[in-house]
């Protein structure tokens, strides 16, 4: 993406590798804004992390950003988004939410507190809460009028570790059942009709979302082309 162009950059969980040369901004990415590990206040994290008010890693150097985690990564994210409005630009935006430990405002865990199907009122909480910044940044899409000519893919890795509800599926987090790896992947682009409302039902895999941006965006990979381990979903996106 940088190579064709593109302003890159990444807000959230990074989780592979916090040293050269395995650090965003050494794999790609001009603008990055996150935490070392796989959740905020494990053993690499910044000292003292709690969700709230927290420091993280801004182009490899420690800053402290107000607000709570899942809040100020969106601000960060649109924050990138509307300085490269007028330009090519990819965001990646991996969330720690839903993640242990369970900790979101009060406001977002209340309307749980007293519902027998949410065992984690705070889990149940951060979801509410990234639903309504996720919410927050399709609506901004749209007033920068970006809506249609983006890209917007959403995805989870993996299956329920805490929750209760997993769609029925045998097994968890962890499992080799479909429990603990078969998850959403949501794909919208007005542009080239994917406007939802349709289920496609093949096997893929996360190896096969970067061969599918390359295709839909017709980047050029050089003339030592990387062999990827995954395919471009594009043609059962399209239904060709």
């Amino acid at each position: 993406f940088a190579a064709n162009g593109y302003a890159t950059g990444i807000i959230g969980k990074w989780h592979l590798g916090d040293r050269y040369p395995l650090r965003p901004m050494d794999r790609g990415f001009a603008e990055s804004v996150v935490f070392p590990d796989g959740a905020v206040s494990t053993i690499p994290d910044f000292w003292g992390n709690c969700y709230f008010d927290d420091t993280y890693w801004h182009n490899g150097s420690p800053q402290r950003y107000q607000g709570y985690c899942t809040d100020v990564w969106f601000d960060l994210a649109l924050r990138f988004i509307e300085t490269n409005k007028d330009r090519p630009f990819f965001c990646y935006l991996p969330t720690n939410a839903a993640h242990a430990p369970y900790l979101v405002p009060e406001q977002y865990a209340k309307p749980y507190r007293n519902d027998p199907r949410a065992p984690i009122p705070q889990f149940y909480g951060m979801i509410a809460n990234l639903d309504a910044n996720l919410g927050r940044l399709r609506q901004r899409l749209v007033e920068l009028d970006l809506d249609q000519n983006t890209i917007l893919v959403f995805l989870g890795d993996n299956g329920t570790a805490a929750g209760g509800f997993n769609a029925g599926m045998r097994g968890r987090k962890g499992s080799p059942y479909d429990g603990g790896h078969r998850v959403a992947c949501f794909v919208r682009f007005p542009a080239a009709g994917l406007t939802g409302g349709r289920e496609i039902d093949q096997l893929s895999a996360h190896i096969d979302i970067l061969p599918t941006l390359v295709d839909f965006c017709r980047l050029d990979c050089g003339p030592a082309k990387p062999s990827f381990d995954g395919i471009s979903l594009k043609p059962l996106l399209t239904g060709t």
